[in-house]
């Protein structure tokens, strides 16, 4: 057991994808697989940035979901997440029912991609 004090910085997450508070309420706790960001391109920092685009994987897990995919998008991820080095699995939450501002996601959703989240509404 670790016992020593930590000290972490946060700063502020950026969730002005999110076009109201609508749905934000109703996140859900998933776990999110790793293996499906790049670590240069989507947590350079050691954060996944709120707003990326998920789908379900193999696990009942969570990934990326990228334009030309054919799996639907489940949702978003509602907020910043830590990823420490080594870890395979990070819990996370899942903006699933809400409105979104695509021009202000940390990564592009085209209009196919759109069309198959069930519950998000796209600006």
């Amino acid at each position: 057991m670790d016992l020593q004090i930590k000290t972490e910085s946060f700063g502020q997450d950026d969730q002005s994808w999110l076009a109201s508070a609508h749905g934000t309420d109703t996140a859900r706790t998933i776990n999110l697989s790793v293996a499906t960001f790049t670590a240069g391109t989507h947590y350079p920092d050691g954060w996944l940035k709120s707003g990326l685009p998920l789908k379900k994987v193999a696990g009942g897990r969570y990934g990326l979901w990228s334009n030309g995919d054919t799996d639907p998008i489940e949702g978003h991820l509602f907020t910043a997440t830590k990823v420490p080095a080594g870890a395979t699995v990070v819990a996370g939450a899942l903006h699933w029912h809400g409105a979104v501002v695509v021009a202000k996601l940390p990564t592009s959703v085209n209009a196919a991609g759109q069309a198959t989240a069930k519950s998000i509404r796209y600006f």
